[in-house]
């Protein structure tokens, strides 16, 4: 079994792409984004002909969400999945959350104001930016210094009261999920586990059941329960003493690239408790004491072989490379023909400038 093969078709890395980019969300069922402009660029990498401008204009039409979902990070999620992925985790997320609401004195009356101030502020369609609710809080008589402003915030987002709405300019705006996700779904707490665990092994399979534990938040006893009840439509295989579970056998490749530049926070890299299938052990020391100097992993043949970042001038994407061995004639082509895609998806009419260091 070729894992990192596998994983990149059926993440729709490689092979088949998917034709939109809310394709590629309803697809992977949520796409971490912390990280804006990565997160953008995953999507597009699966979609064919995507380009930043449509995985824009999808995000502030609202088909595409962003929310604190499952572990207590940025997600991306469509309008029909949102609402019976919140119930399913946000209860792991706020038991995770509750020392900090402690220590910053946000008690459960409290947040209930907020919550009640916040949904108040954006009825009728209004959608605010993070100062102009601050505002609202403020009129309230509710504290929002230091972090208790982005707990209060992400605490109405799991109680799936908020999420994000349009962009205005580059400022993100929050709006209620009441009227941004009018197509909602409502599970069963039963049926929303079978969901989520047969769509994560369907879209990043092979992997263990302490992985699909790890991306969700659930705990191992409730990743083993949604497991054993997709478990009939998916297909076991023991490598090493490990069971790994994935959706049916990988679409024919219609493409194949040797080198891809990903965020990462990239649903290839954030999906797995255990990464050592992509990423040798020397190089997963050296990503880690990196810290927040690491931006984006440069993936070759499925594994991680360096790191990337990338600014923008006004006519030029500069693209620089810092691999972690050297790469090869064949491995260096691969890497100027990822860095054009990038190009591509940036959009306009801006060239590519790339180094290797």
């Amino acid at each position: 079994m070729d894992i990192p093969r596998e994983r990149l078709k059926n993440q729709r890395i490689d092979g088949r792409p998917l034709k939109r980019p809310i394709d590629v969300v309803r697809w992977l069922v949520a796409s971490q984004a912390q990280d804006f402009a990565g997160a953008k660029w995953a999507l597009g990498l699966r979609a064919s002909g995507a380009n930043d401008a449509h995985v824009e204009r999808a995000f502030n039409e609202g088909a595409i969400l962003r929310t604190h979902l499952m572990r207590p990070t940025w997600h991306f999620v469509t309008q029909e999945d949102i609402r019976w992925m919140l119930a399913l985790t946000a209860p792991r997320v706020h038991t995770v959350n509750g020392h900090y609401y402690r220590k910053l004195g946000l008690d459960a009356a409290t947040l209930r104001k907020a919550t009640s101030t916040l949904t108040r502020a954006l009825e009728g369609g209004h959608e605010l930016t993070r100062d102009e609710l601050r505002q609202e809080l403020a009129g309230a008589r509710i504290d929002t210094e230091g972090q208790r402003m982005a707990y209060i915030l992400m605490h109405a987002e799991l109680d799936a009261a908020i999420c994000s709405g349009p962009r205005r300019g580059k400022q993100f705006t929050y709006a209620l999920i009441d009227e941004r996700a009018i197509r909602a779904r409502v599970l069963s707490r039963d049926d929303a586990l079978v969901e989520l665990a047969g769509r994560y092994f369907a879209s990043r399979g092979p992997a263990t059941v302490r992985d699909f534990a790890k991306w969700s938040g659930l705990t191992i006893a409730e990743a083993r329960t949604g497991l054993e009840a997709a478990a009939p439509k998916l297909r076991r295989r023991v490598v090493g003493g490990a069971t790994y579970w994935s959706g049916d056998a990988v679409a024919r490749t219609q493409r194949s690239e040797r080198c891809h530049l990903l965020s990462i926070y990239d649903e290839y890299i954030s999906s797995y408790r255990d990464r050592s299938a992509i990423c040798e052990p020397a190089y997963g020391k050296r990503l880690v004491g990196m810290g927040n100097a690491l931006a984006y992993v440069m993936v070759m043949d499925g594994r991680i072989a360096g790191t990337w970042k990338r600014s923008l001038s006004r006519d030029t994407v500069h693209i620089h490379l810092t691999p972690f061995r050297k790469l090869g004639r064949a491995e260096k082509q691969a890497a100027a023909a990822a860095a054009e895609r990038l190009v591509r998806f940036v959009g306009g009419e801006k060239t590519l400038d790339w180094q290797i260091a």
